[in-house]
């Protein structure tokens, strides 16, 4: 299959670039981000925004088959206007583009912040489900806007196989994703008298959960997850680092600042309430199993990311 994935140069894009190389798929990809080490692999990655004409004349010309959208950023890597127009234009771009080209099927990676942290959410997802608690952190009104979106090529494209993939929260060696960058630091916030439930999947298992969507041509909406979900003071601490309680008005007044991780106010709830899907769906769809649990996952990321003493050394 001829797959091409926009946004090819993040982290688990590339993972799943050559996986999907690996397994005998042609596949290429568009992104502004160099890779310089996949034409070694045999991948080719044209330089270029998903939104302008040169990205266009790469469907006319390579023909993809296949369509995994990655092209997606978060308030942690881009802020402002420009993250509103990556997501929901760049998304709108992609499905223009596959629709004009003839391609067969598309999957949209989004995330399941989608339902929003709210105290007043069931505590267990399903894909029926509205987004919630916007107004809280409009940051995430784009991502929310783009997987809208792209879902609703479901019945405006119906000979096009589209696919919504709601991902948790993922750590990887060292991993790239949200939960990554707010574990940078050696102290973490958290909310005092709060202690959500978050759920982690390790990188090579959403490299596994994709390939899966892909090959097994899934259409539909669809919530990922893998090992059940654990209190976030526990990721913390089997992660290496300290976790630092305050109330919610003190903290913030302390993001960004201290040591600790930037994140808007409205984040905060993220840091009260879970977010905890139902995925039964996709495993009656595609029989996915993990292969890392908790622990693994934890372990593998605290031996590739550790904390730094003051001095700088590795301990």
């Amino acid at each position: 299959m001829r797959v091409l994935i926009p946004g090819i140069s993040g982290g688990i894009a590339r993972q799943l670039a050559l996986h999907l190389h690996a397994r005998g798929h042609q596949v290429a990809g568009i992104d502004t981000r160099p890779w310089p080490e996949a034409g070694e692999a045999g991948i080719q990655v044209y330089r270029g925004d998903v939104r302008k004409r040169a990205a266009e004349d790469v469907f006319r010309r390579w023909r993809p088959e296949a369509v995994v959208h990655m092209a997606t950023v978060t308030a942690f890597t881009v802020p402002g206007k420009e993250r509103g127009r990556i997501n929901l234009d760049g998304t709108k771009a992609v499905f223009d583009h596959c629709a004009a080209h003839g391609v067969k099927q598309v999957l949209f990676v989004g995330r399941h912040t989608f339902y929003g942290a709210a105290p007043d959410s069931p505590l267990y997802h399903s894909e029926d489900e509205p987004p919630r608690a916007l107004e809280a952190i409009p940051e995430l009104a784009d991502l929310v806007a783009a997987d809208l979106y792209a879902a609703t090529a479901l019945w405006r494209l119906p000979k096009m196989t589209t696919a919504v993939l709601r991902l948790p929260y993922t750590l990887g060696a060292p991993g790239t994703g949200t939960l990554s960058s707010f574990l940078k630091g050696r102290r973490v916030p958290l909310v005092l008298g709060y202690d959500p439930l978050f759920h982690v999947l390790q990188e090579d298992d959403v490299v596994t959960a994709l390939t899966l969507a892909l090959e097994k041509q899934v259409r539909g909406i669809f919530n990922l997850a893998g090992p059940p979900p654990i209190p976030l003071s526990v990721i913390v601490r089997e992660t290496g680092r300290t976790g630092v309680p305050l109330p919610a008005p003190l903290l913030s007044l302390l993001l960004g600042r201290a040591g600790f991780p930037r994140l808007s106010v409205g984040a905060l709830d993220h840091l009260r309430f879970p977010i905890v899907v139902d995925n039964r769906r996709f495993l009656d769809a595609t029989g996915f199993e993990y292969r890392h649990s908790v622990a693994d996952t934890l372990r593998i990321f605290r031996e590739s990311a550790p904390i730094l003493p003051a001095g700088g050394a590795e301990r």
